[in-house]
């Protein structure tokens, strides 16, 4: 079975199924299909696989003529039908990891999926996880749902783990263009995988295990969240000794060893970063441990949308305003910079912190037109606002969230009464900065 299907890795004729459509499965098709490979996609969202089959992407960087010539070509089958997974010689399973109103690990997407498979499952498939988990979870929660098939593990099909990494809006990685770590069940398994992987992905590092594979996703990711922690706290101290934390990282920054700069924000945002380390936390629990690093760092970033807020208010205050009745608009839905993906944005969260408060709210994001429902939200109906002078005039207060490129900060300040920028987004706006605070 190995060597059929080896073979049929390195001749392409293997086909390539993506199970969930998103931020992370659309890219890795785009990069099997120009590799040569032909692909199955699957996504239970009826939606998604009609705009793919019509030729449209609903995804900013991957764009709708790719889309369409794959469809038009035949390197691109999307379907919602799972019992179509034994078609597939390759499965990749891409679906949201989250977490439960408890902060434990949620993967009822990862087991509905491998059950899907499990059904279907036959001779010389190779199953590849690569939604972000905790360590072990490939071996202790899908390997016994796929063995339900009655077939072997490492015999008859194969099974690895590879995390997916991803940087949205980032023009210097594509997903074809980042390392890929690969960990399997057995040495077969991630021998198949590192071959498969070999002829999409500019490099292949084989790890000795899904564990290690599983943990170095969430190493990475916690690395960032405790970072950011850090800075977010230290904004909150020099803003009340009257330093620029941005200047501080700006001149840190010029040190050429022994120093990243990470970046303070109002909030993490993303699927990753503020999830990730949640993980692991529950995964300590279990083992009679506590991550009281990594908890911390938590709690300082998840802060950080109150305190934006609290010093709304104040500057609000300063020009005799309180925040209720307030007109506000939120430059940037998005988690980051330049992309349309709001998942955990901490958008969200100050959207509802002023509409608690009672403030008159508008948004503008040039790649969110209207806004999402979000499962931890009550998102009111609204629509991106144009903005224009008389508009960005009549507002009592412009918050930056996310800094988009498209944003101009100059005509902004121009017209606004009071901008808060918590991006350092105006840092190049040259006049009337006594309109601009730093929150």
């Amino acid at each position: 079975m190995a060597q059929q299907l080896q073979q049929a890795i390195e001749d392409k004729s293997a086909r390539i199924g993506i199970i969930g459509l998103g931020y992370v499965g659309l890219p890795l098709i785009s990069a099997f299909v120009s590799s040569g490979f032909r692909t199955m996609g699957f996504d239970v969202d009826q939606e998604k696989v009609d705009m793919l089959t019509a030729g449209k992407s609903y995804i900013k960087h991957i764009d709708s003529a790719a889309v369409a010539s794959w469809i038009r070509e035949g390197q691109l089958e999307p379907t919602t039908d799972m019992s179509r997974l034994s078609e597939a010689d390759c499965l990749l399973i891409c679906v949201p990891t989250p977490l439960s109103d408890s902060r434990d690990p949620d993967l009822k997407y990862v087991t509905l999926t491998a059950e899907a498979i499990a059904k279907v499952l036959r001779p010389g498939q190779l199953v590849i996880l690569e939604s972000t988990t905790y360590p072990t979870t490939t071996r202790d929660v899908l390997l016994p749902i796929l063995s339900q098939s009655g077939l072997k593990s490492g015999e008859d099909f194969f099974l690895a783990y590879s995390p997916e990494r991803e940087d949205p809006g980032n023009p210097d990685y594509s997903a074809a263009g980042i390392p890929k770590v690969v960990g399997g069940t057995d040495e077969t398994s991630c021998k198949l995988a590192e071959a498969l992987y070999g002829h999409a992905i500019v490099k292949v590092i084989p790890v000795a295990s899904p564990e290690v594979a599983e943990a170095c996703k969430i190493l990475e990711n916690t690395y960032r969240a405790v970072n950011i922690a850090m800075v977010n706290e230290l904004k909150m101290l020099f803003d009340r000794m009257g330093i620029d934390v941005w200047d501080v990282v700006e001149a840190a920054k010029t040190k050429p060893f022994g120093f990243q700069a990470f970046y303070p924000g109002p909030g993490l945002g993303g699927h990753c970063i503020p999830i990730d380390p949640f993980y692991l936390t529950w995964l300590a629990r279990k083992q009679g441990l506590s991550t009281r690093f990594i908890e911390l760092a938590g709690e300082v970033n998840s802060s950080m949308p109150s305190y934006v807020i609290s010093r709304v208010a104040d500057f609000l205050n300063e020009v005799g305003k309180p925040v209720k009745g307030s007109k506000i608009c939120l430059l940037g839905m998005a988690y980051k910079k330049d992309v349309d993906d709001p998942r955990e944005s901490p958008s969200f969260v100050l959207m509802d912190m002023l509409r608690e408060r009672g403030a008159e709210l508008t948004y503008n994001d040039p790649h969110i037109p209207k806004l999402p429902k979000m499962r931890h939200h009550n998102v009111p109906d609204l629509t991106s606002q144009d903005l224009t002078p008389e508009f960005i005039a009549a507002q009592d207060c412009i918050l930056i969230a996310t800094d988009h490129s498209a944003y101009d900060y100059d005509e902004i300040v121009k017209h606004a009464k009071l901008v808060v920028d918590t991006r350092n987004a105006t840092k190049n706006v040259s006049t009337m900065r006594e309109k601009i605070r730093k929150a």
